[in-house]
């Protein structure tokens, strides 16, 4: 998550999943098999953000017996003689040769500084055209569906036009390859209404209190971002019910749900995950009509949530407050010839 790291045989990244690590092209086997399978493909890619992510390498432990080493935030290609790494410039992985960010030993710092303002050390243009040289390559090689980017508008918004030029070269590839047809999508956070004509406003755990009139998508995951055997032990997964619940809501709405499942580092699901989609997806295949191809009604519900002003916390972050819906919240979508009423409880 942020690590820079490249999951495909990149050209512009030589830390990448071809050359250390499984050795294999991770994105080629999803892509294949989303194809194989009559899915959409997407891609979920971060690095943009690495450059202040990762001013954490350059700290050191404060006590104890490595007090005052250096994390490896610094090293160059030279340190890496005679280690795994030999050949490979940590740089090209850290990006830490910049000054660090205003406040940057507060970890709470990155979160304020996130849309690249409130004292954070800008990325140079090599950086930026870097992230950008890397998209595009997975935009030609691959050619996803989806793009997913975890940033406020676009990459680089509004420090740098890098973002705004993967937006149109996606849009104008995928429309040269569907005869003229745009079908892509790309995401973005924290969008005003213009911003919302040219991207796809994405909430994160979370929804909006109302109706909107563009598409939108909260994306939300079964546990944390990455896979966490404390989350695993604790039986701290959302239920199948919980899922239901956030998907019935944001689909009354006019949004839709991208549900992460984190995976274990060989790449498989645990058990507990694999109940939890069986039983979500055994409620799909009883109530899917009031779910596929609907659109919201009149009004997207009633009930005491529905009548509270649930606020939206900076990119969304308020999915607790629908998690505790009961039978007395009613969520309502519509096709041309039919009103459902999904009772979410």
């Amino acid at each position: 998550h942020h690590d820079n790291m490249d999951l495909w045989d990149s050209k512009y990244q030589p830390w990448n999943s071809v050359n250390m690590g499984p050795k294999k092209d991770i994105l080629k086997g999803w892509e294949r098999a989303a194809r194989k399978h009559g899915l959409y493909f997407g891609v979920s890619l971060h690095a943009d953000h690495a450059w202040s992510w990762y001013e954490t390498s350059q700290r050191h432990d404060t006590q104890g017996p490595k007090k005052g080493i250096p994390y490896d935030g610094k090293l160059t290609k030279a340190d890496g003689k005679g280690k795994w790494w030999e050949g490979y410039d940590p740089q090209d992985l850290y990006a830490q040769n910049h000054p660090l960010s205003q406040d940057s030993w507060d970890n709470g710092t990155i979160h304020r500084q996130w849309a690249w303002g409130n004292g954070v050390c800008l990325p140079t243009q090599e950086y930026c055209t870097n992230f950008y040289n890397r998209t595009l390559d997975v935009i030609n090689r691959y050619n996803p569906d989806l793009l997913y980017f975890d940033v406020t508008v676009a990459p680089f918004y509004p420090i740098s036009d890098a973002g705004l030029k993967i937006a149109a070269h996606f849009y104008n590839h995928n429309m040269s390859m569907q005869k003229g047809k745009l079908n892509a999508v790309m995401f973005g956070k924290i969008l005003d209404a213009n911003q919302r004509k040219a991207l796809v406003w994405d909430v994160e755990r979370g929804a909006p209190n109302k109706i909107i009139d563009e598409p939108w998508q909260s994306c939300s995951c079964l546990g944390g971002w990455h896979y966490n055997t404390s989350i695993y032990n604790n039986n701290q997964y959302k239920s199948a019910a919980d899922v239901v619940k956030l998907l019935v809501d944001i689909v009354s709405k006019n949004g839709n749900l991208l549900l992460s499942v984190p995976l274990r580092a060989d790449g498989t699901f645990d058990e507990k995950e694999e109940k939890i989609l069986n039983e979500f997806g055994n409620w799909m295949n009883i109530n899917k009509e009031a779910i596929y191809q609907t659109r919201p009604w009149k009004i997207f519900g009633e009930g005491p949530i529905a009548d509270k002003d649930v606020q939206l916390n900076a990119q969304g972050f308020n999915e607790w407050a629908y998690s505790k819906a009961d039978a007395k919240e009613i969520r309502f979508t519509q096709t041309d010839k039919n009103l459902y009423a999904t009772v979410l409880g």
